[in-house]
């Protein structure tokens, strides 16, 4: 497993460090805006380009490659809803998206505000759906980013740190454990296992807050003063 592993890092990392860092901002621009994010995983992106990190320099430089890429990438989503949102939403890939996923990012946002804007980045279809419907809504440009921008350094920190710090133990470990790559795999596997799971938590949190304020609203608009 060593040889096969060792071959597909070093793939990785002969392609030249300023031109892979490029290429994964631009991917996670595009995962962030126009709804590619719903077909292309920038997760998987971000974590195969961190394995070639050699350095700080190449560290930092990706991860504000990935920050920036995402911000702009969610900004476009912005304006896209604030000037074409109803046509997005009405046209057939708005349609492939479905009604049901359109009204629960437009609730979520209602309800949460600003806070739904920096957990839908961890949350599947949501962080592609909401910079859209927040471009569709009242809420300002410079408030999104505020809630965005922080969101966006978490994850990109998170990913790179974990994909590079994976990658540089098994090339230490590679020449002196023949298990070596199945401590690479583990530690990868079990960071995406991780992520899984804190995602359906914020998801069945978010879900469970939502159907309790929908209670609240059908309960109190029951009663009579």
């Amino acid at each position: 497993m060593n040889e096969a592993l060792t071959w597909i890092l070093e793939l990785v990392q002969s392609v030249d460090p300023v031109l892979r860092t490029i290429l994964t901002g631009v991917a996670v621009l595009l995962e962030t805006s126009v709804l590619v994010g719903l077909i292309m995983p920038g997760d998987t992106v971000v974590i195969v380009s961190s394995t070639a990190v050699d350095g700080s320099v190449q560290y930092f430089s990706l991860v504000a490659a990935i920050i920036v890429g995402a911000l702009c990438g969610e900004s476009i989503g912005f304006a896209l809803g604030r000037y074409f949102g109803p046509w997005i939403r009405a046209s057939r890939l708005g349609a492939r998206i479905g009604e049901r996923n359109w009204v629960r990012a437009e609730n979520y946002l209602a309800r949460r505000g600003g806070i739904a804007v920096f957990i839908s980045r961890f949350l599947p279809v949501l962080h592609s759906l909401i910079p859209l419907t927040v471009g569709m809504s009242g809420m300002r440009y410079r408030q999104f980013l505020a809630w965005t921008a922080p969101a966006c350094v978490l994850w990109a920190f998170a990913y790179v740190s974990v994909g590079s710090a994976a990658a540089g133990s098994y090339r230490e470990l590679s020449d002196q454990l023949h298990y070596a790559g199945y401590i690479f795999v583990g530690i990868v596997v079990a960071f995406v296992l991780l992520i899984v799971v804190v995602k359906k938590v914020l998801s069945h949190f978010e879900e469970k807050y939502m159907a309790g304020r929908d209670e609240t609203r059908t309960d109190g608009g029951a009663r009579k003063p």
